[in-house]
């Protein structure tokens, strides 16, 4: 089916989820899975971060990633309702995957080499929901992320499975 000239400019910009601590989930996109802080933007009751991975080569100014946060495909928004990462009674968000609340499944992330980054991940203590070598697909990993979201972990092609 052709595309409706309407929506030919039309992209996907960004997915957005709640976390608990933002410094414990900045620190995991930012060190673990390299991602780039584009922005911040606070208000009384929450704070809102937009991640990205930077092709500038460490070009941009904080100026030019947050004026471009909007104008590009890809864009991780994390939401911190204030407060929730000191509440002892705060019992988490749902990830999407059980229930109560099943629906959002995960984010995905391509790498070079999923066996190459699965280590690097094991080196750095990340919990894993599925390894590359469990299950029939061992070109996939799921590693989680510090509030429990799946994050498919997949080359940047599809291998040939035999099929």
């Amino acid at each position: 089916m052709a595309r409706d000239p309407e929506t030919a400019n039309y992209a996907f910009n960004h997915t957005m989820i709640r976390v608990k601590d933002p410094k414990v989930s900045l620190k995991f996109y930012q060190e673990v899975l390299g991602m780039d802080l584009l922005s911040e933007a606070k208000f009384d009751s929450f704070t809102l971060y937009f991640l990205a991975f930077d092709r500038s080569g460490g070009k941009l100014t904080a100026q030019e990633k947050a004026e471009t946060r909007f104008s590009r495909e890809g864009v991780l928004e994390l939401t911190h309702n204030h407060g929730t990462e000191s509440d002892p009674n705060f019992q988490g968000y749902a990830s999407g995957n059980s229930d109560p609340g099943k629906g959002f499944g995960h984010i995905a992330i391509t790498v070079p080499d999923v066996e190459k980054a699965c280590e690097r991940f094991e080196k750095l203590g990340v919990t894993f929901k599925k390894k590359p070598t469990d299950g029939k697909m061992r070109h996939i990993a799921f590693i989680l992320d510090p509030d429990g979201y799946w994050i498919e972990i997949v080359p940047g092609r599809i291998p040939d499975l035999g099929n």
